[in-house]
């Protein structure tokens, strides 16, 4: 399953039409209870993203299951297109028709919190905490705001791909790839330099998920500023214009889309980049010769944790049945229920110990699994790094500021206050 993508135009009209709401929005009840305690019975509607074409059948049981678990429930689903997904929640919320439960991602969780309608479930359904892996539970927690606002539902990662003919031709150990950003700029450079600039360790430019995974702060504590130009993200991209200078970054980095950058790796000239399941499944196909020796590992990182891609199930803070709403929500992110869904789709459970069970440990030989089992593994301690409120707008601002960076166009430091600035401009004005 990929995760849906939205445009930037598409998440700032859902921002805009739900932020009028924040003055009068409340995530409480009249008394100031978050009234999600009570009895568990009345008509849930429960919206999804995109999932009834695949997984009808899935869900039918899931429904049935529950309302047999609470005779005095009943659910309605309606799944939505990935088309236009931001734009009906967008209308649901200005027209006080948001569904009981809705399958939501961060970003669009966000605009929701601040106008009051994502119930805050630290208050609500903060005993369950301890069901779901840490960095998944504060996945949805918001900038500048308290609490929780999703539970966390399903989870993934892109693991990296390595060539280790092409490390063991450079005289690096095609069993210990870099692991460091330090590692990784070494090793980049050695390469480069003993293959006269032929092979180069990467073919992309850092993006902000980059910068989070070398330890820059994105935003300040309150969500108010982007800070990724502070020294530590000038670090960052002083060490990639040296790449680009040595050879250890492809040429066609600033210009290369993901796929021109798969293809890259699959011509065998570049040695390391992201991929899936499905990406070894046809370097097996269309690269034989790579993929006898093709190496699988975490992305790069010095904070220790992996990049995390999550779903959530979100409750109505004016849910007429908070307690139905809350308690279906938990029901479908639990950890049975979780595990049955990842069996049918390749996604991950975000509840604690799933990702122990032999189904995501265990290598059978096939692609699939070698992928999944190096997935599963990284996701145990993965963080969103993305912020919440980084648009695609604001990461094009950034794509080009490393670009003439990297070019020596313009200093690293120049480049992203540059970047920041208009982040920042951009952040205000919606």
């Amino acid at each position: 399953m990929r995760f849906p993508r939205r445009t930037a135009a598409a998440v700032a009209a859902l921002v805009t039409s739900v932020s009028a709401l924040s003055a009068c929005g409340s995530s409480g009840g009249s008394d100031g209870s978050d009234g999600a305690s009570g009895k568990v019975e009345g008509q849930v509607t429960f919206q999804t993203w995109n999932l009834k074409a695949n997984f009808k059948d899935y869900f039918d049981g899931l429904i049935a299951d529950f309302e047999k678990k609470y005779p005095g429930t009943k659910v309605k689903w309606v799944d939505q297109p990935a088309e236009g997904y931001p734009e009906k929640l967008s209308a649901d919320a200005a027209g006080g028709t948001l569904p009981d439960v809705v399958n939501v991602s961060p970003d669009l969780a966000y605009p929701l919190a601040k106008a009051g309608l994502a119930l805050d479930l630290e208050k609500a359904a903060g005993k369950y905490r301890g069901e779901y892996l840490p960095g998944a539970w504060k996945s949805h927690a918001m900038p500048g705001l308290p609490g929780v606002y999703a539970f966390p539902w399903y989870l993934n990662t892109g693991p990296m791909f390595y060539n280790k003919e092409l490390f063991k031709k450079a005289g690096l150990d095609p069993e210990k790839p870099p692991r460091t950003y330090d590692q990784l700029f070494t090793d980049a450079v050695t390469m480069a330099k003993r293959s006269d600039r032929k092979i180069a360790m990467l073919a992309s430019t850092p993006s902000i998920e980059d910068f989070g995974r070398y330890g820059v702060r994105l935003m300040d504590a309150q969500g108010t500023a982007f800070t990724f130009n502070e020294p530590k993200g000038v670090e960052l991209l002083e060490h990639y214009k040296q790449l680009y200078a040595a050879g250890a970054l492809d040429s066609q980095a600033l210009t290369a889309q993901a796929e021109s950058s798969g293809r890259k790796f699959q011509q065998e000239s570049v040695a390391m980049n992201p991929g899936s399941a499905l990406d070894l499944q046809n370097f097996k196909k269309e690269a034989p010769s790579l993929y006898a020796h093709i190496g699988i590992t975490d992305a790069v990182n010095n904070t220790g944790k992996a990049n995390m891609y999550v779903q959530g199930l979100m409750v109505n803070a004016r849910s007429t049945v908070k307690p139905a709403a809350v308690a279906f929500a938990h029901f479908v992110t639990d950890g049975t229920n979780q595990m049955a869904f990842a069996k049918k789709v390749t996604i991950f459970p975000s509840t604690m110990g799933s990702l122990d069970d032999p189904y995501f440990t265990r290598q059978d030989g096939t692609d699939a699994t070698r992928v999944r089992v190096a997935a599963a593994a990284a996701l145990k301690t993965a963080v969103n790094y993305t912020p919440v409120l980084l648009s695609d707008q604001m990461k094009t601002v950034l794509r080009n500021a490393v670009a003439r960076a990297v070019q020596g166009k313009e200093s690293p430091g120049a480049a992203l206050d540059g970047a920041v600035a208009e982040c920042n401009r951009l952040l205000k004005t919606g």
